[in-house]
């Protein structure tokens, strides 16, 4: 990129979310432009390129990212191509942008973590959007400041309306919980040191075999307590809510009262039904953040050790769902790149 020429992306994965994420660059934020698409089907490639000026479409990732003009990468692919994708960046040493997860086990993430420490300095930005939205950042602030007092407990609910035919009991823990994980080492500060999961009979609404919902408790090394309850199959609306209790007071966040009517007899309003509704401002706010920083030359947000841990609290949590009992989550030293 240079002067005030816009930012060059290439996009990677043109499924629901990547394809989103274009119409976001294309159509809401400022600053940038999609360069260039991949995916692994080059139709639905070409489909997501057609009338975006300039914009070339692939099947290979790196051929995206080699496209002249492209100054960096924004991955939506799933999550098992994810390690390939940001190699492939690292050796442009292009910034990413890294849809969560950073990759889907703790291993491939803490490779991905030292191939950066190689570079010597950071190019990840993942994407926890949560991080963005303005209910979370104001929660952040507040307990920020100290005046409720040491959190000592936060309370989390992630309500899905349905969850996809292939979703599976674990993907609970790795597709959903993760959210919750990076929250709660956001929101509190901590790292989280042990999981457990406890599981109820399971909805008459989830699919047979699905364990859903999920209760599952996060221990930190702060000393506070943060649990989570999943429910993917809930049947009314997609919710998502936060609440700390702390020494002096509690916070809450996610209760979506944005209209309330009182009519014939009756008062109520709207439940969202998913993702793209409740987390839109995040999302438009995440993206407009990392393209401003990257024009800057900087990288900011949630970073590739936080992909790290989100992945290890992950695998903990799946090994306590399948073997149902407390285990201890195992992270390296953490770089002082990312202290």
């Amino acid at each position: 990129m240079h002067g005030n020429q816009p930012l060059g992306i290439a996009v990677i994965g043109t499924g629901r979310m990547g394809a989103d994420h274009v119409r976001r660059i294309d159509r809401v934020i400022s600053g940038a432009r999609v360069a260039a698409v991949a995916d692994t089907d080059a139709e639905r490639a070409n489909a997501v390129a057609a009338g975006i000026d300039g914009c070339t479409a692939h099947t290979d990732p790196a051929a995206a990212m080699a496209v002249a003009g492209v100054d960096a990468v924004l991955i939506a692919s799933p999550g098992p191509a994810h390690e390939a994708a940001l190699l492939a960046a690292f050796e442009l040493d292009l910034p990413v942008l890294c849809e969560k997860p950073l990759t889907p086990d703790a291993a491939s993430a803490l490779r991905v973590v030292e191939a950066e420490q190689a570079l010597g300095h950071r190019r990840i930005q993942v994407g926890f959007m949560r991080r963005y939205d303005t209910e979370y950042v104001r929660l952040k602030a507040l307990l920020g400041t100290g005046q409720l007092g040491r959190p000592l407990m936060l309370h989390n609910r992630h309500r899905n309306v349905a969850s996809s035919p292939f979703f599976t009991s674990s993907m609970l823990i790795t597709d959903s919980v993760s959210h919750e994980v990076d929250v709660t080492r956001w929101l509190l500060g901590h790292e989280i040191t042990a999981v457990t999961v406890l599981a109820p009979d399971s909805s008459a609404g989830a699919p047979d075999g699905l364990r859903d919902p999920q209760f599952v408790v996060l221990e930190t090394d702060g000393g506070a307590l943060s649990d989570v309850e999943i429910f993917v199959n809930c049947g009314f609306g997609y919710q998502v809510q936060a609440e700390v209790v702390c020494e002096r007071g509690t916070a809450r966040v996610g209760d979506g009262h944005h209209l309330v009517t009182h009519t014939a007899g009756r008062w109520g309003g709207t439940i969202t039904q998913d993702w793209t509704e409740r987390f839109a401002q995040a999302y438009d706010d995440e993206l407009r953040a990392w393209v401003d920083t990257t024009r800057r030359g900087g990288v900011d947000g949630p970073s590739a050790w936080d992909g790290y841990a989100a992945a290890a609290v992950c695998e903990a949590g799946v090994r306590a769902l399948q073997e149902g009992c407390r285990v201890p989550v195992e992270l390296a030293e953490k770089p002082a790149l990312y202290r």
